[in-house]
């Protein structure tokens, strides 16, 4: 089975379905990464940490086993610049190359605005009767974007999918720590500590120890 996981940036893959993308590579299955964007000195970045993300990035791609990584190079954090017709056409073309059965998606009502910007580019890229190979699609929340955004009704999180991480879970707080500058201190959101008991908590709603949780945006059987 062929499985694409979307990043809007790197580590939204490990936030949001980390313990499940080591899930499928157990299983067998072929796995493929696409990241939108990157990170670039005209915002700000320094040489070094730009330097540093490349290799996070080869360095997660080996741990979880991806066939093939995408990079799109869109500048992070303008999204919301983009011609919209440029970013649907350049996620189409990886679709369409790679053929998956199962896309892995950020949710659409994250706080982040690339967040918001690529999740409704994705939805006009996996219209049924342009990509019939397509089984399911599901979206996955990010701590510390999910649950920031403001508490009204089209932006609630409803978690409909659970995937058992049990066995996966001290190899996704690995490789998210490989994310050193995304790490945060308790009690902010992004500590490692509050990864896991995110984990804890969605895996108490399905009777396991750890869970990852998804909305199912389409399924066909």
């Amino acid at each position: 089975m062929k499985i694409l996981v979307v990043s809007v940036h790197p580590d939204d893959e490990t936030l949001g379905c980390g313990g499940t993308i080591l899930k499928h590579n157990r299983l067998g299955d072929e796995l493929y990464w696409l990241i939108l964007t990157r990170c670039d000195e005209s915002l700000g970045f320094k040489k070094d940490f730009i330097k540093k993300r490349k290799l996070q990035i080869q360095k997660v791609s080996k741990e979880y086993g991806f066939k093939k990584v995408y990079e799109l190079d869109f500048l992070t954090t303008k999204l919301h610049n983009v011609d919209f017709s440029k970013l649907i056409d350049k996620i189409s073309n990886v679709i369409n190359e790679i053929k998956p059965e199962i896309i892995y998606m950020n949710n659409r009502s994250d706080i982040h605005t690339d967040h918001q910007v690529a999740a409704k580019s994705i939805m006009s890229c996996t219209k049924s009767f342009r990509y019939p190979f397509i089984k399911k699609i599901l979206m996955y929340e990010c701590i510390s974007e999910t649950e920031i955004a403001p508490s009204l009704p089209e932006n609630i999180f409803i978690p409909n999918v659970f995937s058992d991480i049990t066995d996966f879970i001290d190899k996704k707080i690995e490789i998210m720590s490989m994310y050193e500058s995304e790490v945060q201190n308790p009690p902010l959101p992004r500590s490692l500590e509050n990864i896991k008991a995110l984990a804890r908590y969605r895996g108490a709603s399905c009777g396991v120890n750890y869970a990852e949780a998804f909305m199912l945006i389409r399924e066909r059987f």
